[in-house]
């Protein structure tokens, strides 16, 4: 009997800090997205985008710091007006967000990100690097607080469970289509009957 598995070819958004962080955010997303790859999720990441414009590495980051440090802001506006409608793109089609917090970085896209998703009701898994007791007031009036996590075994556990377990807790944010389901079928059409000419008409 195949095994459940509700995420499958689902697109989860990687939503968190890269230009404040040392390795530009790429060691915790590379770390999930191998340890959940049973799931079988389309991961959606800002340090890999799958798309050739906006892109957001190391060199792109020094380039901007350099042009910070000289004075040329244009060169970063330039750079930005790129990259934040590609990763905001990103956002609009994940079907939910993993967002890692770390509450001593600052973290202006990420927020835009979070609040961006949250208004289309997705589901955004939150994990708060200094634990949730640590989580922002404003938060708990945004999220449902079932899904803000001290650490990433909680994430984890929490994306298997919404996977596999048989009854979830959907939070009236998590939805699943069943594209080949009776509902999605092509129903057969009965084609219309010709009306019958009354006689004597013309």
């Amino acid at each position: 009997m195949t095994k459940m598995n509700r995420l499958a070819l689902n697109r989860g958004y990687l939503c968190g800090a890269m230009d404040r962080v040392t390795d530009g955010g790429v060691g915790w997303r590379q770390d999930l997205k191998a340890s959940l790859k049973e799931l079988k999720i389309l991961w959606l990441d800002p340090t890999r985008k799958p798309i050739d414009i906006g892109v957001e590495d190391l060199e792109n980051r020094a380039l901007r710091q350099k042009a910070k440090r000289a004075g040329d802001f244009e060169f970063i506006r330039t750079q930005m007006k790129q990259i934040r409608p590609v990763d905001l793109r990103m956002c609009d089609i994940a079907d939910f967000l993993v967002v890692n917090l770390d509450l001593d970085v600052h973290a202006c896209g990420t927020y835009e990100e979070l609040y961006w998703s949250n208004r289309m009701k997705k589901p955004c898994i939150v994990r708060i690097a200094q634990g949730v007791e640590h989580t922002p007031d404003w938060l708990f009036g945004t999220l449902p607080f079932e899904m803000i996590f001290s650490t990433w075994d909680q994430v984890k556990s929490y994306l298997r469970h919404v996977a596999h377990d048989p009854v979830i807790d959907r939070l009236n944010r998590w939805y699943f289509f069943d594209w080949m389901g009776e509902n999605c079928r092509m129903k057969k059409q009965i084609p219309a009957q010709p009306k019958r000419r009354k006689r004597g008409a013309k």
